[in-house]
């Protein structure tokens, strides 16, 4: 059973302020990991104020592209910074996780489309490995080097592993409603169009609403939810909100 589980940036860093790493949360996350004992494994994780801030100070997203080369190594730079970091803290806790870095393993077309090579990261499972990727710049035909989010991978890799089970670990416990309250379930993306809003700090990947919609593009079960619940999630129960 393929499981895939993201890191929200949010939860792992300190996304008001530039490549701040939450290193108390992130440790936590990691030690859960380590006493789930789950087999095949992907973890995916997020910007937060790694890559956002310098996708931000470049005017860079997942739409608008740049092709200067100083900025485009700030933004994977950034990211691969945060994912030594959260490496070392699975590491740590003797998680075998390795990198995958998706700059070197993705494209957009021209009508941004995306395509990710993922026969490393099943082959990676298959020989006990722990893949971990993270949110990117992606060569997109056109424009250049365009941000490619962790929402995006996890639908793709998901995708194309048929995973089991898919989890989104955010700040907050599930997608709320207009009363902070948590949605048991969403099942169509109009049916909380109106109460789902944007970050309030940078994020140029659209906020929980494009979580909502990549989710719901899966076509299978996924969850939202907040760090707490992630051994719960972990150990195949229905946590925070299901998508799907």
């Amino acid at each position: 059973m393929t499981t895939v589980l993201k890191l929200g940036g949010s939860v792992i860093t300190e996304k008001d302020r530039p490549e701040t790493l939450d290193g108390e949360t992130l440790a936590a996350l990691a030690s859960a990991v380590a006493e789930s004992g789950v087999e095949d494994l992907v973890v995916v994780h997020g910007g937060g104020s790694f890559g956002h801030h310098h996708a931000a100070d470049h005017g860079v997203s997942t739409t608008e592209g740049i092709r200067d080369v100083d900025g485009v190594m700030d933004v994977h730079g950034a990211m691969t910074t945060l994912n030594r970091f959260v490496l070392s803290r699975l590491h740590a806790e003797d998680v075998p996780a390795v990198p995958v870095h998706p700059f070197s393993a993705a494209v957009r077309d021209g009508d941004g489309d995306l395509t990710l090579m993922t026969e490393q990261v099943a082959t990676m499972l298959e020989e006990g490995f722990v893949p971990v990727l993270h949110g990117d710049g992606v060569v997109h035909a056109g424009e250049g080097v365009t941000v490619l989010s962790g929402d995006e991978i996890v639908t793709a890799v998901a995708t194309a592993l048929d995973a089991d089970r898919v989890g989104l670990c955010s700040t907050v416990p599930g997608v709320l409603d207009g009363d902070d309250e948590v949605i048991p379930r969403i099942e169509e993306f109009q049916s909380v169009a109106d109460v789902l809003g944007v970050s309030d700090a940078t994020d140029v990947t659209g906020g929980m609403a494009a979580k909502v919609r990549e989710l719901l593009a899966l076509g299978s079960p996924a969850y939202v939810f907040g760090p707490d619940a992630v051994p719960g999630f972990l150990a195949g129960e229905d946590v925070g909100t299901r998508i799907g």
